[in-house]
């Protein structure tokens, strides 16, 4: 087993993880306003007081606050959370209150609210199409290569030579398809249809579980049908087949991601399993420990998840505005003020609370709960 890396190396990590993430997140919610004419009043890269900034010659703010979990874009006239017009907004003269967020049309709003969380896909997307440029496209049959014994596939009567074509009902093309599929769904049951000597079957079984540990030392558990994959072949990707290539890649991990939430939802994955910022700093340093491809593919994996996440319909999100915005589009008429406020403040204690939990969990996933009872008992 490898050593974790050290506190700074740690630090360093989670910096270039986040710190790019959240200015590129925030600079596709700026772009977009500038595009439409609404000035912004500050950028910012993290909460709390300033530590450093300077203001550039529109009269934006940029400015670094210290405490470095996200970061915000304050556009003239959103002057309050809810977003809506207030008597500051209304006492501006005509020329600056065009240039302010609640002059501009609907659509053009929630263009500026989307912007954010699509910037963080066009970059997974970016970084997804480069790899598989300089890397190649690894294709793998869906054939089974080897059974394991007393697995899942061995209980259902696979035999190596099976070709899987669906699961569940869901179309089976590629082998890492089968993995993803198992992955999160420990303990259930699959009706699997595979192809023998050009005859269809169907077998049933349910998906085993397996725990590992990594080179860090971090355990993971999973579920796994059992079998082995046959030899897989590097197909070269196109400069011009790169962004359709990340865009299939970045699908695929957002359809993973609403699924897996599914099932935390439903109980069917502990909500152990749920991380935070400092899950996320320990990852990045391993990440950047086995080397910057690795750490790059991490920023490309956490850009996906952040634009999903901004996108939920929850208050204070993105995904909270365009959800009102839709709602306006609809009634043609703004959501009242009073309902709007009191859906952000259950939006907001919602958000912390989900900090306390997931930070709860980190705190449980270093051995700090376990070292506590231990002192105690």
């Amino acid at each position: 087993m490898i050593q974790s890396p050290g506190i700074l190396v740690t630090i360093l990590a989670f910096a270039l993880v986040l710190g790019p993430l959240v200015f590129l997140h925030e600079l596709g919610h700026y772009l977009a306003g500038r595009w439409f004419g609404v000035k912004a009043d500050e950028f910012s890269i993290g909460f709390g007081r300033e530590v450093a900034g300077f203001t550039d010659k529109r009269g934006t703010r940029w400015k670094f606050g210290w405490l470095p979990l996200g970061g915000y874009v304050r556009f003239a006239g959103d002057m309050n959370p809810a977003s809506q017009p207030s008597p500051e907004w209304l006492s501006l003269p005509p020329r600056e209150r065009a240039q302010t967020f609640q002059a501009k049309p609907l659509w053009q709003r929630a263009i500026i609210v989307a912007a954010g969380p699509i910037m963080n896909f066009l970059v997974a997307i970016a970084i997804l199409g480069a790899f598989a440029v300089a890397y190649g496209k690894v294709v793998t049959p869906p054939v089974i290569g080897s059974i394991a014994p007393k697995s899942a596939a061995e209980s259902a009567g696979l035999k190596p030579g099976d070709r899987i074509l669906s699961l569940n009902g869901r179309q089976v093309e590629d082998f890492v398809d089968i993995g993803v599929f198992a992955m999160i769904r420990s303990g259930e049951a699959v009706n699997i249809e595979y192809q023998r000597g050009g005859q269809t079957a169907q077998a049933s079984a349910t998906i085993g579980s397996l725990t590992e540990k990594d080179r860090f030392g971090n355990i993971t558990h999973r579920g796994v049908l059992g079998i082995g994959r046959v030899a897989s072949e590097i197909r070269p990707v196109a400069l011009w087949e790169a962004p359709g290539e990340g865009i299939r890649q970045t699908v695929g991990i957002v359809k993973t991601t609403i699924e897996g939430l599914q099932r935390i939802i439903l109980g069917r994955i502990p909500v152990s399993e749920l991380g935070g910022p400092l899950k996320i700093a320990k990852v990045s340093g391993e990440f950047l420990a086995m080397g910057p491809v690795q750490l790059v593919y991490l920023i490309a994996l956490i850009s996906i998840n952040l634009g999903f996440i901004n996108l939920l319909p929850v208050p204070v999100l993105d995904g909270g505005h365009l959800l009102f915005y839709a709602v306006e589009a609809v009634r043609r008429r703004p959501v009242e003020p009073q309902v709007m406020e009191w859906a952000y403040r259950g939006g907001l204690v919602a958000i912390l609370a989900l900090m306390l939990f997931v930070t709860f969990n980190d705190l449980g996933t270093f051995g700090v709960w376990r070292n506590l009872a231990g002192l105690i008992g």
